[in-house]
C-alpha cells in the first residue's frame, strides 16, 4: 500500500508532491522551505491531516516545534514504530528553531530512515544551507519543497489562477486592486478570497465592487488608484483620494503607501530609459495593463523631477518614522505634503 521513493527528487510541485502522498508514495522526510510561508503553512496542514488517520494520531503522530526541541529528540521520534497505524508522521514546526550545530544528527538518521515514518520539517522565513550535510541528506533521500516570495508582478496572475481552481473569475484590474493593497503576502491574500467565495456562488466574477464591499478595499480611493492619478499628474483626483486615505489611516498605512510609490517611480525611471517601450512590461516586471500608467508618468515627468520625487518620499519615511517630526504632523498630514511636492 505505501511505497518510499528511493531515487533523489528533483524540485517538485505543490500539486504534485500532494497527489505522490495521497497516491501512497511516500519520501522519509520532506524539508518545506523558503521565504514563502504560505505553502510551508499549506503543505504542513497537509500532512498533519491526512497521514494518519484521526483515531490513531495521539498514538502515531507527533508534532514538535524547533524553538522547544533538539535534533535528538527529533531523531529519537523518527525512530520509534508506529503502534496503530501503517506509518508514523513526526512534523517539526518552525525548524530553523534548532541550533544549526545540531543538524548534523539528522543527517546520520537519514543514512539509514526509519521505513515507516514521514519526517517532516517546516523551515520557514529562510533557506537551510545547501553547504550543510543536513540539506545533502535531505537533497539525497527525501523531498525539498522550496519556493520565493512571488515579485509583485506575479502576485495578479497568482491571484487570478488561485481564482479559477476555487470556481470563480477575477477581473484583471480586481487582481491588480488587491496586489496593490496586500502586497505579496499570499497567505493574507488567500484568507481575503475566502471571504469573498463565500457570498458569491460557484461561478461568479469577482469584480472591482465585489472587492469593496467584502473585502474593504475602496475601488476608488487606494494606492493603485493614487499611482494612476499621479501618472496623469491630475491633481484634482490626488488630492480626492489621498484627503480619503488620510481620513482613513488605518485601512492605509502610510508605512505600506511609500514602498509602493517609491517602486512606481524608480519603474518610470526605468520606463524613460528603455529603448524599446514594447518590452516595458518584461522589463519593469509589471503586467501589461499597467505600462499605460508608466508611460503616462514617463510624458508628465523628467527625470529630474523623477529624482525630486524620489527624495521626498525618502524625507517623508523618515519624518512618519519621528525624524524632525514630535509627533504633532500626523500621517495623513505627511501623505498629503507629499503628494503636493509630487505633482507641483
Amino acid at each position: 500500500m505505501y511505497a518510499f521513493y528511493a531515487a533523489k527528487f528533483m524540485a517538485i510541485t505543490e500539486n504534485e508532491l500532494i497527489a505522490n502522498v495521497r497516491g501512497g508514495k511516500f519520501a522519509p522526510v520532506y524539508l518545506l522551505t523558503g521565504e514563502e510561508n504560505y505553502y510551508i503553512d499549506r503543505l504542513s496542514d497537509f500532512f498533519e491531516k491526512e497521514i494518519v488517520a484521526e483515531e490513531y494520531r495521539d498514538f502515531d503522530q507527533t508534532v514538535l516545534y524547533g524553538g522547544e526541541t533538539h535534533m535528538s529528540e527529533v531523531v529519537g521520534c523518527a525512530k520509534r514504530f508506529p503502534m496503530m497505524s501503517p506509518v508514523q508522521l513526526v512534523l517539526v514546526k518552525e525548524a530553523q528553531g534548532i541550533d544549526i550545530r545540531e543538524w548534523d544528527q539528522l543527517a546520520s538518521y537519514l543514512e539509514s530512515p526509519m521505513p515507516q515514518t514521514i519526517l517532516v520539517l517546516c523551515y520557514r522565513h529562510k533557506k537551510l544551507d545547501k553547504r550543510t550535510k543536513a540539506y545533502k541528506a535531505i537533497d539525497e533521500k527525501g523531498v525539498v519543497f522550496e519556493r520565493a516570495k512571488l515579485y509583485d508582478n506575479q502576485v495578479p496572475g497568482w491571484i487570478a489562477d488561485q481564482v479559477t481552481k476555487s470556481g470563480y473569475s477575477i477581473t484583471e484590474r480586481g487582481a491588480m486592486l488587491i496586489t496593490a493593497a496586500l502586497g505579496n503576502d499570499l497567505g493574507k491574500i488567500a484568507n481575503e478570497l475566502s471571504k469573498v467565495y463565500i457570498s458569491l456562488p460557484k461561478g461568479s466574477v469577482i469584480s472591482e465592487e465585489v472587492i469593496e464591499k467584502e473585502i474593504g478595499i475602496s475601488k476608488d480611493y487606494n494606492i493603485f488608484e493614487l499611482q494612476t492619478a499621479i501618472a496623469r499628474r491630475d491633481v484634482v483626483q490626488c488630492n480626492r483620494i489621498v484627503n480619503h486615505i488620510a481620513d482613513n489611516p488605518k485601512d492605509n498605512p502610510i508605512q505600506m503607501m511609500l514602498p509602493v510609490l517609491y517602486g512606481f517611480f524608480i519603474k518610470v525611471m526605468l520606463y524613460h530609459q528603455l529603448t524599446d517601450k514594447r518590452e516595458a512590461a518584461r522589463v519593469l516586471k509589471v503586467p501589461p495593463i499597467a505600462v499605460r500608467d508608466y508611460e503616462a508618468a514617463a510624458r508628465n515627468y523628467s527625470l529630474g523631477k523623477l529624482a525630486s520625487c524620489i527624495g521626498y518620499i525618502y524625507d517623508t519615511d523618515l519624518r512618519s518614522k519621528g525624524v524632525r517630526n514630535n509627533g504633532t504632523v500626523t500621517s495623513g498630514e505627511l501623505l498629503k505634503e507629499l503628494i503636493f511636492r509630487v505633482t507641483h
